[in-house]
């Protein structure tokens, strides 16, 4: 191992300005049918920059066909990571649903060959109009980070999928357009955001339109329209564009985003927002060859031989003159466009040698300041004499010394190393989530990270290579190859860890007022020999008891149990504790967790360990909850806070004569949009509660509904939703049993709600269901029916909208109290 001399420093940055490395491989193996495809993009200019609001947003039929079948370069940005919604597929909520649709994004993009962006933006729940949502949002710094998008893809046009126009949609949807059209007045102006401007030269696109909708097949919608026929089909895949839209639709399985692919025409309209109109084609005015490059005609020639004469069975033979215009690219002058098209070229002249490169270690999960042992590994699989002269450490500005092996053809070669992974190098986190923000934004500290998809990775690596005289730059990453009995071979990239992991029993601790608990936090070792102390943090008014205690884990993987005593204060009240375990002179004060799922890659997160203490006065009457699971909440888990004991309730469970044991049987969210037995289930779940129990249904969506039988009564939703969390709130029967027993529910108990109040409210019912709240956005009519209850025989029956998978797992005080309430109906 050595640094880099000067006279090295200087050599390689005589051939980076010759001839500019290349970007990050592929993830992976590029087919013929790949290089094809990458071949017909690289002869081709124009781009395009999508934008919406959300995943999900993005027009999944329109990208394939700009970004496969017209080898535009093509991208989506998404203002917000989705973090807002509802999970069809798990338990994960806020921040964590964020990153596992990222992933589903990236996932979609792999599918149909854009690219994915993202502003700082939080999805911070359903907006009912553009105004609510520019309040939430920091409106500069979004703009700010479309602008930084522009100029670093470089669109020659953007399409935004809604309009700024006020109506019909959500207020996210309008504001995207809105903030779009204000990034593209000042995109291309050196006065807006000169921060940027250190790496990223003013960029102007010609045009921006609206992707208006229409229903398929039909003329355009009015004069100024431009119409698209995005239903073609690409050879290469053998498939129309909309099955490879769909197929990146599906992708989206957290939102039950589940699609068939269609075939045939389907017409795409275009409406001018903003810039140069268009008259027959969105790409009218751009120049979409090499000419717009000064000096760069003469390669149009050379990229159409290219492709005349491929060989898919032998695309080595395509290498010399991939060289050639290697070559005649680096004596171009530099244009902003010259980058991604010398990181393309090089993605295809790496494909074409069938050249493989892979960085190893033992273990992906490394402690920063510990030794990487590295092993690199390159193959050549055809006959073009390729030499490999170095590996590169760019983040350490240090290169791997000695001789590098030949490379015969279709015979791998190594060189293995140790190098330290720097004591700077921050947890691996999504960096989103590494700072705390607020209800509408992200906190990014590091602006070049702004707009990314993902991390970068946590320690790079560069191969270098000597191909026909020029330098070929592969850049890569350390993984670990995992031999899995089921899936087969699993790689997983180097993870930043800390040498201990915190983390609470439960993240949520209720306490009467005054009273004294146990809490307990567990510690786990990620490496052998791991002695400190944990210490709590104690925040004012509340007493602990220790403050710190020792710990000792001897092997990896030993865990330790410490147990705490905290006493709340006379007062109700809300205070958040932190764990921090002191080895040597380093604190740490993150847990660890992995999000799995078969459709995105495993990620880890590494959030602080925090317990959200709450003093508050309830009590309920149920102890014996059933619970039924629907899509996939919290809400069970922060019963058993209650001191109830929550059984899972399976399809086979329920049965009438089964259930009496039962105080209260809960239905999990959106139980009727994705259970197809609920329909049958629902018979004995009434006479349950005919016999004296209490049924408690929470919210489903109107759309995509299994079974309408949420009741024995008539009960009909609508679309309808609170979305303001400080809506007030009106007692419609402040005397009925559900605000008075066991608990004296007052309109005090609605504050500190978060996110929204209610969603898909009933907009009719029976008369045997009472109405207990009213409330209602600004402007809008009082809604009635977001707590339904019906007495049914002995029982209860209740319908709530109310939006309890929010309240519960964030410790509202009064969530916890009215549904202890709920629980104790008729106890």
């Amino acid at each position: 191992m050595r640094r880099f001399s000067l006279a090295a420093a200087l050599g390689i940055l005589l051939v980076a300005a010759a001839l500019p490395p290349v970007s990050a491989a592929p993830a992976s193996p590029m087919t013929a049918s790949d290089v094809l495809q990458e071949l017909r993009n690289f002869r081709e200019f124009g781009s395009v920059l999508y934008v919406a609001a959300h995943p999900d947003d993005e027009n999944n039929r329109l990208l394939p066909y700009l970004a496969r079948g017209r080898a535009l370069r093509t991208a989506y940005l998404s203002l917000t990571r989705g973090d807002g919604g509802q999970n069809l597929i798990g338990p994960e909520l806020g921040d964590p649903l964020g990153v596992i649709r990222t992933q589903e994004l990236l996932a979609a993009r792999r599918i149909d060959g854009a690219q994915q962006f993202f502003s700082r933006a939080r999805d911070f729940g359903f907006s009912k109009d553009a105004a609510d949502t520019l309040r939430r949002w920091h409106r500069d710094e979004v703009v700010a980070d479309i602008v930084r998008v522009i100029r670093t893809f470089r669109p020659d046009v953007i399409v935004t999928r809604f309009s700024p126009v006020p109506g019909g949609t959500h207020g996210h949807h309008t504001a995207s357009a809105i903030l779009t059209l204000e990034a593209f007045k000042l995109a291309g102006d050196p006065k807006a955001f000169p921060e940027q401007l250190g790496d990223l030269p003013p960029w102007q696109p010609k045009r921006v339109l609206w992707n208006s909708w229409s229903p398929s097949g039909t003329g355009p919608a009015g004069p100024g329209v431009v119409q698209l026929d995005a239903g073609g089909y690409d050879p290469l895949l053998g498939e129309s564009f909309g099955e490879i839209g769909a197929r990146g639709r599906s992708m989206h399985k957290s939102q039950g985003e589940g699609r068939t692919g269609t075939r045939g025409r389907a017409f795409e309209n275009f409406t001018l927002l903003a810039g140069e109109p268009a008259r027959h084609d969105i790409m009218d005015g751009v120049e979409p060859t090499w000419a717009r490059i000064p000096g760069g005609a003469g390669l149009a020639t050379r990229c159409d031989e290219v492709l005349a004469n491929f060989d898919p069975l032998h695309p080595e033979k395509s290498v010399p003159a991939l060289l050639a215009i290697r070559r005649e690219m680096s004596a171009l002058q530099e244009h902003p466009l010259l980058a991604d098209k010398r990181a393309q070229l090089d993605r295809i002249l790496q494909a074409c040698l069938g050249l493989h490169v892979e960085t190893t270690l033992p273990n992906a999960q490394v402690v920063p300041g510990e030794t990487l042992r590295l092993r690199h590994t390159a193959i050549v699989r055809t006959g073009v004499p390729v030499r490999w002269i170095g590996v590169r450490y760019p983040a350490q500005h240090r290169e791997l010394g000695g001789a590098f092996p030949e490379l015969p053809p279709d015979a791998a070669a190594s060189r293995e190393s140790a190098v330290e992974l720097p004591v700077s190098t921050p947890l691996t986190q999504p960096y989103w989530l590494r700072g705390d923000g607020t209800e509408g934004m992200f906190e990014v500290a590091d602006a070049a990270l702004i707009g990314r998809a993902e991390n970068p990775p946590a320690f790079p690596v560069e191969f270098v290579f000597d191909v026909g005289g020029q330098t070929l730059v592969v850049r890569d990453e350390p993984v670990q190859v995992i031999t899995d009995p089921v899936n087969g071979e699993v790689r997983r990239p180097l993870e930043a860890i800390a040498p201990i992991s915190v983390a609470w029993s439960d993240e949520i601790a209720l306490f009467a007022p005054g009273e004294t608990r146990t809490v307990s936090v567990e510690l786990s070792a990620a490496r052998a020999h791991t002695a400190g102390e944990l210490r709590l943090e104690s925040p004012a008014g509340w007493r602990i008891a220790p403050t710190q205690q020792a710990f000792q884990l001897n092997e990896v993987g030993d865990r330790a149990v410490a147990a705490f005593q905290i006493t709340a204060p006379a007062a109700t009240g809300s205070a958040r504790f932190v764990a921090r375990a002191t080895i040597g002179d380093r604190s740490y004060d993150r847990g660890r967790s992995e999000i799995r799922y078969p459709h995105i890659p495993v990620q880890l997160l590494q959030r602080p360990a925090v317990l959200h203490a709450v003093s508050l006065e309830v009590a309920t009457r149920a102890r014996a909850i059933g619970y039924l699971p629907g899509a996939g909440d919290l809400v069970a888990e922060s019963l058993a806070r209650l001191g109830c004991t929550v059984t899972p309730l399976g399809s086979a469970e329920v049965a009438a004569d089964r259930l009496q044991r039962f105080d209260a049987i809960v239905l999990g969210v959106r139980a009727f949009n994705v259970r197809g037995d609920l329909d049958a289930l629902m018979p004995a779940l009434f006479a349950y509660a005919e016999r004296g129990g209490t049924l408690i249904v929470q919210y489903n969506t109107s759309n995509g509904l299994a079974s309408q039988r949420f009741a024995p009564y008539p009960l009909e939703l609508s679309r309808e939703r609170i979305t303001n969390a400080d809506a007030p709130v009106t007692l419609l029967a402040p005397d009925h049993a559900a605000f008075t027993t066991p608990n004296r529910i007052t309109a005090a108990d609605f504050t500190g709600w978060v996110q929204e109040r209610a969603r898909f409210v009933p907009k009719s019912w029976g008369a045997q269901f009472t109405p207990l709240l009213a409330m209602n956005d600004p402007g809008e009519s009082p809604l009635e029916g977001t707590l339904l209850v019906a007495k049914h025989g002995r029982g209860h029956i209740v319908y709530t909208s109310l939006s309890w998978f929010r309240e519960l797992p964030a410790g509202v005080p009064g969530a916890y109290r009215l549904f202890a309430n709920l629980l104790s109906l008729g106890k």
